[in-house]
Order: C-alpha cells, then sequence, then structure tokens
C-alpha cells in the first residue's frame, strides 16, 4: 500500500535489446555516471507507490548484478524478443491483484517522481487510464485502471499501453516542468542528453 493505503504498483519496462543503442545495454549506459536505468529507479523509489516491479530480458543477468534497483522488484521475461507487449503482460502479472499500475520505461532517465504522483492525483472513476503529457504530446508515465489492465492481456507483438489507449476513455494530465519522458535509442540521444541536462 502507498501512504494513501491503496495499492498502485508500477511496471518499469525494461527487456529490449535496444538494437540501436549500439554501444551495449542501454540500460547500462552511464548518464551522469549513473546508469540510465537506475535513473528511473530512484525516482520511482520516491514516488507514492505500493510497490516497483522491473521487468528485464535482453543482459538481465548482467543487469541483475550491475543495477541498484532502489527496493524494486526484478522479474525476467524470457520471451522478450517477441514485442514490449509480452513484457508488460509479464509486468501486470506481478500486479494482478493491484487497484492499478503505472507503467514506466527503464530508458527515460528524466522521469520524476513529482509526474507519477500529478498522475496518480488525476484518477477519474470514469477513466481507464491517466497519461502525463509535456508540451501536449502524450508521453509517460501512465496508469491503467484495473480494466485496462485485464485488458492488456489482450495484447501481442510490440504493442505496449498506447494501444489500449485508443478506445478509452483517458484524462490527460499536464507534466511540463516535472522532468520529461525523453527516452534514449542511441548514443547520439544519451550524449545529447548529458549535454542538456543534470540528471541527478
Amino acid at each position: 500500500m502507498n501512504a494513501a493505503g491503496i495499492d498502485i504498483r508500477c511496471v518499469v519496462l525494461a527487456a529490449g535489446s535496444g538494437e540501436r543503442f549500439g554501444g551495449g545495454p542501454k540500460q547500462m549506459a552511464r548518464l551522469n555516471g549513473t546508469p540510465v536505468l537506475e535513473h528511473v529507479l530512484r525516482s520511482l523509489a520516491a514516488a507514492p507507490l505500493a510497490r516497483v516491479i522491473v521487468v528485464l530480458g535482453a543482459e538481465a543477468d548482467r543487469i541483475l548484478q550491475e543495477i541498484d534497483f532502489h527496493g524494486a522488484t526484478p522479474i525476467v521475461c524470457d520471451a522478450w524478443r517477441e514485442g514490449q507487449s509480452v513484457s508488460l503482460r509479464a509486468g501486470l502479472r506481478a500486479s494482478e491483484d493491484a487497484e492499478a499500475a503505472v507503467i514506466a520505461l527503464g530508458d527515460q532517465p528524466l522521469l520524476r517522481p513529482e509526474a507519477v504522483e500529478r498522475v496518480i492525483a488525476a484518477r477519474d472513476p470514469a477513466a481507464a487510464a491517466v497519461r502525463a503529457t509535456y508540451a501536449g504530446r502524450p508521453g509517460h508515465p501512465v496508469l491503467l485502471e484495473r480494466p485496462a489492465m485485464d485488458r492488456a492481456r489482450e495484447l501481442r507483438g510490440d504493442l505496449g499501453a498506447r494501444e489500449l489507449l485508443r478506445t478509452s476513455r483517458v484524462v490527460n494530465v499536464p507534466c511540463d516542468g516535472l522532468g520529461g519522458d525523453v527516452d534514449i535509442d542511441t548514443v547520439a540521444d544519451l550524449q545529447t542528453l548529458e549535454r542538456r541536462h543534470h540528471v541527478g
């Protein structure tokens, strides 16, 4: 339970191989001296969440040995090559008794706990999900209510939570000024982010 006595968990998707990155596993790539994935987990540890689950796949053994998970629970999705939906389903299975689940990505080191808190605070009984936006653009974190979590079991291939939101009522929450959801796909992305931002 979080401080409000509500079982809201977080699923961090960090199973991909990051083929475009080209500099080893991007989860382990250093940003200001700290692995990218660890930046995400450190922020989530300060968010109002009952539990954080990290879904690993590629290079899982190395990540398990070298990352400080900041209290998060890692699980390994052996079928990660089948696409993001498999990782999402694995994380949601580990959260099946939760009231809601926040979805975050392991390659977005600017994620801030305040953005997670704002998304949780905007929950609406009539909506299936709550989604952070930055400069009007939809991003992460995304909170899925119980019905949306159940629907995610139907996803296949490289489809994530975004596919669920196309046909659902979604509350969009501006999170400008609360970090950001810039993701790292290439070494150049990492270098640009390090020049522009000092991520603690």
